[in-house]
């Protein structure tokens, strides 16, 4: 029996309404643009990475933490491609692709240039360092952190000498 607006009441529902099965709809679609995109690895420092991502045609500002260098993607809408590119470069080694959307965080692991499996971000960013969630929420800047270095304007000469350099000292 509808009340007075007119709002069913009770078991008394249309047929024509439709209750979804899990909350899905109320979260950003995936199809969206991610607003940040961050490859966790596990390389010990900023500067071979971003070296890597030069070669790799990857625009990164690349960020020191205590548990690996932070790739931030320049360009977030890329981010897939960019986690490819990466985790091909680093072959064995998987990397996370942190993905944050109307203020949901995604996170997926990558191999050899292919997704695996979605991981619980929330874990990672409780376990990961302290400016791994400043850098996904926002509130750090890139360009505030100290020690970051940007594959942005870095030739390919240069690229592969840091690289071969950095092979050396091994």
């Amino acid at each position: 029996m509808p009340d007075e607006q007119g709002v069913p009441d009770g078991p008394d529902v249309p047929d024509d309404v439709v209750v979804p099965d899990d909350l899905s709809s109320l979260f950003a679609p995936a199809d969206e643009v991610p607003s940040v995109a961050l490859v966790v690895t596990q390389v010990a420092l900023p500067a071979p990475l971003a070296a890597a991502c030069v070669l790799a045609g990857v625009a990164v500002d690349v960020v020191p933490s205590s548990g690996g260098a932070i790739a931030a993607l320049r360009d977030p809408a890329a981010a897939t491609e960019g986690a490819a590119a990466i985790s091909k470069l680093l072959r064995a080694n998987p990397v996370v692709l942190l993905e944050r959307r109307e203020g949901n965080v995604r996170a997926v692991r990558w191999t050899n240039g292919a997704a695996g499996e979605e991981m619980p971000s929330g874990l990672l960013l409780a376990t990961g360092p302290g400016v791994l969630e400043d850098l996904l929420l926002g509130s750090v800047e890139v360009g505030d952190l100290e020690g970051v270095v940007t594959s942005v304007g870095m030739s390919r000469w240069r690229a592969t000498r840091l690289l071969a350099s950095s092979a050396r000292k091994r």
